[in-house]
């Protein structure tokens, strides 16, 4: 990543060029990137390649000021992050679902950061709901966050990842991820992606959803036509937009994100 993009990027999150790549530093990139950078997958259902190359994720996110999904946001952030002197390597993980199972291989990416003044830290800026802020990735006890109680623990030796050495990551004592500790590249989950993007199986391909945390610490999320504002506490708002107008509107005002058409389930080709 170039001097040029760095800054380009970093304006994007509304960050200054940091000094040294310390936890504070990278505690301020999460958080900036988490309310400046949304959780999407509207390039599913628009008809748009996902390539998983930093040039082409520098010009979905920076340049056309648009969002992604794991892979891309984790990816281009790690690269960013990397670019700022942090020792970043990306991971993968499998995603359990609402019944305790676990997703196909390479289903999620996150990153493992290390900091100048010590400590390893799990960076996730692309898991929709998740820590505001980053983990420490060696501490087993509850993390308290803005959002939610978090716990990093060894995976379950009955179910065969303590073998391996992987961790289960919890939010609210309900598991969100099993995370693999071995270093990956980002290549390694091109496949993980075009799953994602073309399989009837994947809730990507049956759903639309655009989030991203709030100045005040709550949520704005469009899912389709319905807009829900999330507050700290937990009060919701929820809308419902009739016309395409207001929700390009709503893209644009809530999100910065200027679409030409409104993106509907179905109606792109996915991962072309």
């Amino acid at each position: 990543m170039e001097t040029a993009e760095i800054d380009a990027y970093l304006r994007r999150l509304g960050a200054e060029q940091p000094a040294w790549p310390t936890v504070d530093v990278l505690r301020e990139l999460h958080l900036r990137h988490l309310r400046a950078v949304p959780f999407e997958n509207l390039s599913i259902h628009l008809g748009e390649e996902i390539v998983l190359e930093e040039k082409r994720l520098l010009d979905k996110v920076v340049g056309e000021r648009r969002g992604g999904f794991c892979f891309e946001l984790n990816g281009l952030f790690g690269a960013l992050l990397a670019a700022l002197g942090f020792d970043v390597t990306l991971l993968a993980a499998r995603v359990y679902d609402e019944e305790g199972r676990l997703g196909v291989p390479y289903d999620h990416l996150a990153l493992r950061v290390r900091t100048v003044d010590g400590g390893d830290w799990l960076a996730d800026v692309g898991f929709g709901t998740n820590s505001h802020r980053p983990l420490e990735f060696g501490d087993r006890g509850e993390q308290a966050d803005p959002g939610g109680a978090f716990r990093v623990a060894e995976a379950d030796r009955e179910s065969g990842g303590r073998e391996f050495g992987d961790l289960d990551v919890f939010r609210d004592g309900k598991p969100r991820y099993r995370l693999e500790v071995r270093p990956r590249v980002l290549g390694d989950f091109v496949v993980g992606a075009w799953w994602h993007s073309t399989s009837p199986a994947s809730h990507f391909t049956r759903s639309l959803v655009c989030s991203r945390v709030a100045e005040d610490g709550g949520r704005i999320t469009l899912s389709g036509r319905t807009l829900t504002l999330t507050s700290a506490e937990g009060d919701r708002e929820v809308t419902e937009l009739p016309t395409d107008a207001e929700v390009l509107a709503a893209y644009r005002e809530r999100f910065g994100m200027e679409l030409s058409r409104v993106p509907e389930v179905g109606a792109g080709r996915g991962g072309r």
